[in-house]
């Protein structure tokens, strides 16, 4: 399926992540703190017809996410839902990802250590073999004999 929306104007910052980022067509991508949606939308036309659920701990962003983001809902190309990271769990009969990002989230870089401890055991339940990890541009593996994310 094409998508037909617009690509959302990325900061300069964003923009370069997106650009860095391993996507291609069909993966199923979760982004957390997606904030009002921007990113994950333009993920989301990189990787059509694979999917793009963002998560933010903020009803206000999420809402906001979804307000933008009617034409690529309606399409079935992204998806919203309220959650912090550390709470995050597959919904019944949810495929895992293959790519997870985060860009400035409080539970990754250092703000909140707590969150941090809940959220990786979180997202490793979320991940599918093989996948990635991304955060604030440093990309991670899940490596299943440790049962931890290592960087690449």
């Amino acid at each position: 399926m094409t998508i037909t929306h617009a690509m959302p104007a990325l900061s300069p910052r964003l923009q370069k992540i997106l650009d860095a980022l391993p996507l291609q067509p069909g993966l199923r991508v979760l982004e957390i703190g997606c904030g009002p949606g921007a990113l994950a939308r333009a993920i989301a036309m990189r990787v059509a017809p694979g999917q793009v659920l963002g998560i933010d701990r903020s009803a206000r962003a999420v809402a906001q996410a979804m307000a933008a983001s009617a034409e690529a809902i309606a399409a079935g190309h992204v998806s919203f839902r309220q959650v912090a990271a550390e709470d995050f769990v597959l919904a019944p009969g949810e495929a895992p990802f293959d790519l997870i990002v985060a860009v400035r989230v409080g539970a990754f870089d250092g703000r909140h250590p707590d969150a941090r401890a809940r959220a990786w055991p979180r997202l490793a339940d979320a991940h599918a073999p093989g996948g990635c990890l991304v955060v604030d541009g440093l990309a991670y593996v899940l490596d299943a004999h440790l049962n931890a994310y290592v960087p690449v």
